[in-house]
């Protein structure tokens, strides 16, 4: 039996392909299983997008938008589909939200293990520090044996 995200990746290939109503059933099915399913979710308001359904593309980005409040993608959405409905002020208030959420993105410090490992730069790695066990003289500094000659 396929994973839910291999039957949420195949819901997106259907709407990738211009099969929205395909991909609306699927990723109902997938909800229907776990509503808490993100990025069904977040596609399942896209795809009624994509059929003209504004109404159920914002009501869909709306459930979206609890499970991920903070997402550019769902206020990017959002502010798309009220904007086809023609209202401007939800549109611009979900554009917005939008642009915050990317600044926060982009300017939050990445926590440990949010990366792939395999992507992340190589970190130079440094040959271990030898300390002497006894420091070297330091011959900027007169000893008392030297204060009163003169070189």
């Amino acid at each position: 039996m396929a994973t839910l995200q291999e039957r949420c990746d195949d819901a997106i290939m259907d709407f990738t392909m211009g099969d929205a109503d395909a991909a609306v059933a699927k990723l109902k099915e997938i909800l229907a299983e776990d509503p808490n399913y993100f990025d069904a979710q977040l596609a399942l308001g896209q795809a009624y997008f994509a059929k003209g359904d504004y109404q159920a593309a914002i009501a869909e980005g709306h459930k979206a938008q609890q499970l991920k409040p903070n997402e550019q993608l769902v206020h990017t959405n959002l502010s798309r589909a009220y904007m086809k409905i023609g209202d401007k002020t939800t549109a611009e208030h979900h554009g917005l939200q939008a642009r915050i959420a990317s600044w926060k993105e982009n300017m939050a410090p990445p926590t440990p293990g949010s990366s792939d490992p395999e992507l992340e730069m190589a970190k130079p790695k440094l040959p271990p520090m030898k300390v002497p066990d006894k420091f070297p003289d330091m011959p900027w500094k007169k000893k008392a044996s030297d204060a009163g000659t003169k070189h």
